[in-house]
């Protein structure tokens, strides 16, 4: 069980898999006032960055399911630099469908809503791992602006423009799935630009050291096209953020 090895090889030196950058994932931490000993679940934890600095800097427990085996190894070794490893574990497995053996306060899903198949089926799956007046976390794209055409919403990697919403729009939907928004913390361009730019670098030093790789050529080609594409179109047109909710 792991994700393709494409994702492995570009983002293996990320410690945080999506637009949000070290300085706002430590800003949604304090903004959840999250009390020393809470319990959080992270399902698709990536490298492990929100629950071990987390448990640094709040004295959080925690427990992170993903299935990237690298990952989780690299997860597991973030703790123990931190300094927290008897505060959270990391598993390598399948966050679809996983419930947590003790409810916990803060229940986690930033940027990997496929697993319940969308934002309204890993809202009910979190819930199934939430203590009473615990709060959720979505991660989810939006647009900034709507693309004019549906060859620009796939230049930004979507299947079509109806896959994500204007930001009023995706926050209204959380009202119609039961839940209250009650904190966001939303990415911007330069948390963009590290996310997708640290991947060119890695995929150049990937090239160099594995030249004969079976899936040189992929990454060749996506070296080749991912800054142009970035540029146009993504950064110009997608959004992201961590939304907190409760529900009622």
């Amino acid at each position: 069980m792991d994700i393709p090895r494409i994702f492995n090889i570009t983002e293996s030196a990320h410690r945080i898999h999506n637009p949000v950058t070290p300085e706002k994932l430590a800003v949604l931490g304090a903004a959840l006032r999250m009390e020393p000993g809470t319990r959080v679940l992270d399902l698709g934890s990536g490298s492990g960055e929100m629950l071990c600095t987390w448990a640094r800097d709040h004295g959080i427990t925690g427990t992170g399911v993903d299935m990237s085996s690298l990952f989780t190894e690299q997860a597991k070794l973030r703790a123990l630099e931190l300094g927290v490893a008897d505060k959270v574990r990391f598993i390598h497995g399948d966050a679809a469908g996983y419930v947590s053996d003790e409810k916990v306060g803060v229940a986690a899903c930033v940027g990997a809503t496929w697993i319940g198949g969308g934002v309204a089926g890993t809202i009910d799956l979190l819930k199934r791992s939430l203590d009473a007046g615990g709060i959720i976390l979505i991660g989810e794209p939006y647009w900034r602006q709507l693309p004019p055409s549906e060859d620009v919403a796939r230049g930004c990697l979507a299947q079509s423009i109806s896959d994500f919403l204007l930001l009023p729009g995706l926050i209204a939907s959380f009202g119609r799935l039961g839940c209250d928004v009650v904190e966001m913390v939303l990415a911007d361009q330069d948390g963009w630009d590290r996310y997708e730019a640290a991947k060119w670098l890695t995929m150049r030093r990937w090239l160099e050291a594995n030249p004969g790789d079976e899936l040189a050529e992929t990454v060749r080609a996506e070296l080749t096209s991912e800054p142009v594409r970035y540029a146009a179109y993504t950064r110009e047109y997608l959004g992201w953020g961590v939304f907190a909710l409760m529900p009622w």
